[in-house]
């Protein structure tokens, strides 16, 4: 009896280019990992896919373009582009730019772009092709990740629309995230990156809502979130390095302080402050409690000295003052942060903040952010010089190939650095053995602005 095999097609395989912050990159790596499950491969490149996705950022005008230049370059590399993201929400832009896409969803709408790429690419292969489930996609390194424990937002600020593009505040349920985290360290992860709009705000919406973990009741709350984060294990009883972004300074963020002193929690805070004149302050929506802040600063350094803290400031809003501006640069003499990013005030289509009068001409936002980056960067050069001669920890990034002497570089961050936005730490002649995720002590031999260079102890 003669018998007549069907040999499995080839799978359909999906592009993807991923713009804008941490959190759309979650949403990308989330969308891949369901589009996987369905049977696509993924491309490395235009020519090999079926069909490209492109997940966007619409914050500023400037992102904008970028989004729509992106477009462009796929369709003009493959010409089967599905658009996904926070640009998606202005749909007949995107279509009047590039009438050819496939399809255009918003920001964390899954399900939609699953759909469409079922649509324009129909999967060869049904789901759960393999025996084996497939891990997760992951676009960044395997030794961290970022982990999203909310969407949306409650502010109201002037200057920002991601209400609009991403909605009101709406916290994932902590067991959730917990097993997300778990299985995260699981897989190789040495360094969580926790990320949201607004971390201190995680679980307002559900009224802080306890769930049940490893038998004992948890809240839905960013202090239990960091305590429960810093019971797992890397390996040998060892927390990984959990960074906590995008914090409002509510007074409940006193409670994380001694979690970083006793080693739980890395000790360093991205605080979006954006501004510390309290008449700017109030145009942005924003609280103006600067005073009360410089104070804090003092206790949480008190606490743990080797707190690192990061933020982000806009020069240039509109009505903001030479008086105002000159009051942000004090302030941040006083406040001694320790990473900072600034950036000129740029109108945003929906935002509050275009009606308001008196706006900064574009070449005094000019010479206002090359005063302000004046500034941070000569504090950012003296507290790294105060770290020359010290030994901390660093996690590896990249190892480098044997120079022509066999010497071998390497890259890494301290505990103060988060990846891509803040410096790193460079390092030479480092062992054969050494490979991204391991964490090591170095001695630090010298520093510049926005560097460390060292050796590992």
């Amino acid at each position: 009896m003669s018998t007549t095999t069907t040999p499995i097609p080839d799978q359909k395989k999906v592009g993807m280019v991923s713009l804008g912050c941490p959190k759309a990159l979650v949403d990308s790596e989330r969308i891949l990992t369901r589009l996987r499950a369905d049977g696509y491969a993924m491309s490395p490149d235009y020519a090999g896919a079926d069909v490209v996705l492109v997940n966007t950022c619409g914050f500023l005008d400037s992102a904008k373009e970028e989004s729509l230049q992106a477009i462009g370059e796929a369709i003009a590399e493959n010409g089967r582009v599905i658009v996904t993201g926070c640009m998606g929400e202005e749909a007949d832009a995107i279509r009047a730019a590039h009438p050819s896409v496939l399809a255009v969803t918003g920001a964390h709408q899954y399900e939609a772009v699953v759909e469409a790429v079922h649509e324009h690419a129909p999967p060869s292969q049904g789901p759960f092709v393999d025996l084996i489930p497939q891990p997760d996609v992951k676009l960044t390194p395997r030794h961290y990740s970022y982990l999203k424990i909310s969407e949306g937002c409650n502010h109201s600020c002037a200057f920002c629309i991601i209400p609009d593009l991403r909605g009101k505040l709406a916290s994932r349920r902590i067991d959730a995230v917990l097993r997300e985290a778990e299985k995260l360290v699981a897989a190789g992860t040495k360094e969580l990156l926790v990320i949201s709009q607004d971390t201190s705000a995680y679980g307002v919406d559900t009224r802080h809502e306890s769930r049940s973990w490893k038998g004992r009741e948890v809240r839905a709350h960013m202090t239990d979130l960091a305590r429960e984060l810093g019971q797992l294990d890397i390996g040998g009883g060892v927390p990984p390095w959990v960074r906590l972004h995008y914090v409002y300074p509510y007074p409940h963020v006193d409670a994380v302080i001694p979690l970083m002193a006793e080693g739980l929690l890395t000790p360093y805070l991205d605080i979006p402050f954006q501004h510390a004149s309290p008449k700017v302050l109030r145009a942005m929506k924003r609280p103006a409690n600067e005073a009360k802040v410089l104070e804090r600063l003092k206790g949480w350094r008190k606490i743990c000295p080797e707190i690192a803290i990061r933020s982000s400031f806009v020069v240039g809003f509109p009505g903001e003052t030479e008086e105002d501006f000159k009051y942000l640069l004090d302030w941040l003499e006083e406040a001694q942060l320790d990473r900072v990013g600034a950036f000129r005030f740029e109108p945003v289509e929906g935002a509050q903040a275009n009606a308001l009068p008196d706006p900064v001409p574009e070449e005094v936002k000019e010479e206002r952010y090359t005063r302000i980056m004046e500034v941070t960067e000569r504090i950012s050069a003296a507290k790294l010089a105060s770290k020359v001669g010290r030994r901390i920890p660093v996690i590896i990034d990249e190892v480098g190939e044997p120079d022509e002497d066999g010497d071998i570089g390497a890259t890494g961050r301290s505990q103060s650095d988060a990846p891509e936005i803040d410096g790193a730490v460079y390092l030479r002649n480092v062992p054969q053995v050494l490979a991204p995720g391991d964490i090591v002590t170095v001695s630090i031999e010298d520093s510049d602005a926005h560097d460390l260079f060292g050796a590992v102890a």
